[in-house]
């Protein structure tokens, strides 16, 4: 009975080390696999960012806003978190918010439209700055 127990006891802590391995490597290698973020293909292709350090998480938030003819979608990041700051649509110009993702994540979206169009924006941080990775725009049906 005394090796049984001790049989149990060892699988179990056998299988908490695997769960808890698993989970960190899975978030640390996430953005890779998704080839997003600090560690993805777009640090690499980034020749206009100045520096290559890579910023640390006490590091100062950079904020920064994505604009175009839907307006602006204002983001900040602090170290490799986005924070979804604010969204100006150009209400002039029939432009609105549809959706936006606050955070924190490793990116944030704003969804924008006029009525016949919608921009779809996914920002994150790039060496600690807000940088662009997707903007999709599509044409809406008439409903």
């Amino acid at each position: 009975m005394r090796r049984r127990m001790l049989l149990v006891g060892l699988w179990v802590a056998t299988t908490a080390v695997a769960v808890v391995v698993g989970v960190l490597a899975i978030s640390t290698v996430g953005a890779t696999i998704r080839d997003r973020g600090p560690v993805g293909d777009e640090v690499a292709r980034d020749t206009t960012a100045g520096s290559t350090s890579v910023p640390s998480p006490e590091g100062p938030a950079v904020a920064d806003a994505i604009t175009g003819e839907w307006g602006a979608f204002e983001v900040e990041c602090r170290d490799t978190w986005a924070y979804g700051v604010g969204v100006r649509p150009d209400r002039a110009n029939g432009w609105r918010v549809v959706s936006w993702e606050k955070g924190p994540d490793d990116d944030v979206d704003a969804v924008f439209s006029d009525g016949r169009n919608s921009v779809d924006l996914e920002v994150f941080c790039n060496q600690g700055r807000p940088t662009l990775a997707e903007l999709e725009r599509n044409t809406l049906g008439e409903d």
